[in-house]
Order: C-alpha cells, then structure tokens, then sequence
C-alpha cells in the first residue's frame, strides 16, 4: 500500500518525460519573409505536452492526498515528488519556452545572427524551479501557505502557450510571438518561485468563507472566466493569484 502514492508521483514524472518527446518532436515548415525563406517550429503540435502538464498536476495533486488518506507518507516520498515536480514543471515548461523564443526568433529578418545563446534564457526556468523545490523540501514554515509561487503554478501558466498560440484568443498569440515579451516571462517567473513572498495555499482546512475567502473568489474567477476568456483564463487566474496574494498575505503572515 505506501507504494501507491509513490507510483502516482513517477506517473506525475511519466507524463512530463514523454510532454518531453512531443517538443523534441516539434514539426518544422518553410516560411517566406520578405523574399527569404526560414525554417519555422511549429508551436501548435506542443498543445499535446501542455495536456500532458495539467495530467501531470492532477496526479501531483492526487499522490500526496493518497498518501495522507492511506497514512503511508515518507521523507523518500516528499524527495520524489520534488524530483518528478523538477521535471513536469520545470525543465518542460523550459522547453517550451525555448521553442516559443526558437519560432519567435525566426519571424526576425536577422534571424541567421541567433545562436543558442538567445534562446538560453529559457532554460533559467528548471533551474530556479529545482532550487524552489530544494528550498521547499528544507523550508519548515511552507505548511499554511507557500513562500514564492509553487513550480506547478508556473508550470501550468507556460503549459496555457501553445494553447494560446492555437486559438489566439484576444490576438494573445501575437505577443508570445515578441521575444522581449517572453524574456519578460522567463524573468517573472524565475523571481516569483524563489522570491519570500507569502502566497496562498489552496489546499481547503475547512469550509468557511472567512478562512477561504481568497481562496472561493479565486474558484469563482476561474469557473466565471473559462466560457470568456477561454484558455488566456490560466494567465488571467494566474496574475489574480499572484496580485491576490501580495494584497491579501496568508492568515498566518498578518500582523
């Protein structure tokens, strides 16, 4: 029975390992611009991958909660839902970023002067997620509440682009197409998973709207925003979190 969880957590690192083969396997076309052809990744075919990351998230939700119900949680455990965590929503959300920044690139004229150096931003990403989750595993007071945004928070939001660049809603696609815009991103991102802020846990103790009041609106805006905003409904959720909990500090961070 305690290797139930266990193997939930390397089903969690299952699907982020083969969410890595789908971008590997990124299809690539020609494209013309202004008279000179480039070799393009696609980015829509990577939609498979971000399924593949909100799996991974349901699991990673479901192996601690099997652990606490069968009352078989370990150390060993904790460690290897990090390391799974490291790989879902670190090292492809990477990925993925790397191959957004790749397409972006080659819509420039001086496509030809990138070299992998402008694309290396991208990988800052699994490297400040495994350093969160090194900190989280050491970090006693991450039991009410978080300290910086959980890596899969952030996973979920990188996993949300190529659903975006898909359907394009709002015209977002054009913007994830800018490479200043996903350097912003990277840079975002990486200072929220290791930055002190207090940010909420929405992991429910009890049922009460004083307690979870954040924690209900932030349900309500994501049930509301699904039929309006569609899949920009991760980012906008995301901000929300973010903002929510910078205003609102956890119950246990109040004065």
């Amino acid at each position: 029975m305690k290797q139930i969880p266990n193997i939930l957590t390397l089903s969690n690192l299952f699907c982020g390992a083969l969410a890595i083969i789908f971008i590997l396997h990124a299809p690539e076309y020609i494209a013309e611009f202004n008279g000179t052809e480039y070799t393009i990744t696609n980015p829509e075919p990577i939609y498979w991958a971000s399924g593949l990351v909100v799996l991974a998230g349901i699991i990673d939700f479901f192996d601690g909660f099997v652990a606490r119900l069968l009352k078989v949680s370990s150390a060993m455990g904790k460690e290897l839902d990090s390391l799974a965590d490291v790989v879902s929503f670190g090292v492809v959300p990477g990925m993925m970023l790397f191959r957004l920044l790749q397409s972006a690139y080659m819509q420039m004229p001086d496509v030809y002067d990138v070299s992998v150096f402008n694309l290396a931003p991208a990988l800052l990403v699994p490297c400040f997620a495994a350093y969160r989750l090194a900190v989280f595993n050491l970090d006693t007071r991450q039991t009410e509440h978080f300290i910086g945004v959980p890596t899969p928070a952030a996973g979920f939001l990188v996993a949300s682009f190529p659903m975006i660049m898909l359907y394009n809603p709002f015209g977002l696609a054009q913007w994830l197409g800018n490479i200043w815009v996903l350097y912003a991103i990277i840079a975002v991102l990486c200072y929220l998973m290791v930055s002190s802020h207090p940010m909420i846990s929405l992991k429910f103790k009890n049922l009460s709207v004083k307690d979870n009041w954040p924690r209900f609106l932030l349900v309500l805006l994501t049930v509301a925003s699904i039929p309006v905003l569609g899949y920009a409904t991760v980012p906008f959720v995301f901000t929300a979190y973010v903002v929510l909990s910078l205003i609102v500090p956890p119950k246990s961070q109040q004065g």
